[in-house]
């Protein structure tokens, strides 16, 4: 039986130690889940969005996380494991399960999280537990903020650490930890979740004019990100901020080669319009900020600007709500794969959006 999300913060305190025992997820164990999660059978944790997550805590030296992957058909998967703060490594994990074992110095507490890398439609990273000595992290309260895109803010084409470009399948240079929205994030000291999805717009996709394929309008209310409104996603991440950059797939040509229509402007401002009084249906307290790209240049990236400011105006002749506002990124010339931003110009992302952020949080 699968039990629907029944929180996004899940954190248990009656917790048992297994120094040197093997420890499968039980309600009364210390984990902690961020992002877009299920608990399903057996208490497992299943990660389903980019960057969602799993902390606790470990004594000693030695922990090891056990996890493994399901989809529609067996295939590898990514996870990202984070120690004290600072980024330890990422993983392949496989359909049969995967052990991955951390080692660090000393023998004081430690605090471990394990992030998906990759995004909801690569399947799900199923979370079963940890060996070792395990505790429960007490977290402190921060400010909010959710990320909603595409394959930019999937991390999607950043990490060629380990596989180049062109290599292996589409999914093996993930990282959504690497993302410019959790650097941002990490950078001003906030919470994050992103809902996003590669090739996703908001009135049309990268190659696709609406007619096969969901956009995000269709699928954001949904756990999964799909078109499954049997699992509705329970929104209990209740943002400060809600950045919301989607436009690069609308204004994109696709791959050069299927029909494409000219971008309709109308059609892109109403839908976004329609998407913003979703958002604020779910949660009537955040701040919007519309986001462009540095992916969009010249004359579409000044159309797209230009949209996203009529959009601002109209929301903003509204009352009830917090200001909306518009960040524009600054161009930057993408490394990754398939025209993505490679980890570096992530960062450099980051680092544009980030101040912008921190004033908003500072004035809240």
């Amino acid at each position: 039986m699968h039990i629907p999300q029944k929180i996004l913060s899940l954190f248990i305190v009656a917790a048992f130690a297994c120094a040197g025992k093997s420890e499968n997820v039980t309600d009364k164990q210390p984990y902690t889940a961020k992002g877009r999660t299920e608990v399903l059978q057996g208490n497992t944790i299943a990660l389903i969005g980019s960057a969602s997550s799993v902390t606790f805590g470990f004594k000693g030296t030695k922990c090891t996380v056990k996890l493994s992957t399901t989809d529609t058909y067996e295939h590898h998967n990514y996870i990202v494991i984070e120690v004290d703060g600072q980024y330890y490594s990422r993983y392949k994990i496989q359909p049969s399960g995967t052990s991955v074992p951390v080692m660090v110095p000393g023998g004081q507490s430690h605090t471990l999280t394990v992030y998906k890398a990759t995004e909801a439609s690569n399947g799900t990273v199923l979370f079963k537990g940890a060996d070792g000595d395990i505790f429960p992290v007490k977290e402190k309260l921060k400010k909010k903020i959710e990320f909603i895109g595409d394959s930019i803010t999937c991390g999607m084409g950043n990490d060629l650490s380990e596989i180049p470009c062109d290599a292996g399948v589409w999914f093996d240079q993930h990282n959504a930890y690497y993302s410019y929205a959790p650097i941002a994030a990490r950078e001003v000291g906030a919470d994050f979740m992103l809902s996003s999805v590669s090739g996703i717009g908001m009135y049309r996709n990268w190659n696709d004019e609406h007619d096969k394929e969901a956009i995000m309008p269709d699928v954001y209310e949904n756990l999964y990100l799909n078109k499954d409104t049997s699992k509705p996603y329970n929104f209990g991440f209740t943002a400060d901020i809600t950045c919301i950059a989607l436009g690069t797939n609308d204004f994109s040509s696709g791959d050069g080669k299927k029909p494409r229509l000219p971008f309709n402007e109308d059609a892109y401002v109403s839908n976004y319009l329609n998407f913003i009084a979703t958002v604020y249906r779910h949660n009537p307290k955040t701040q919007i900020v519309l986001l462009s790209s540095p992916m969009v240049t010249g004359e579409r990236s000044a159309t797209f600007v230009k949209c996203l400011n009529k959009i601002k105006d109209q929301v903003n002749s509204q009352k009830g709500h917090k200001e909306v506002k518009v960040f524009n990124f600054t161009a930057v010339t993408p490394h990754g794969c398939g025209s993505h931003p490679e980890i570096e110009d992530d960062k450099l992302m980051a680092s544009q959006l980030a101040p912008f952020l921190k004033t908003l949080l500072n004035g809240k």
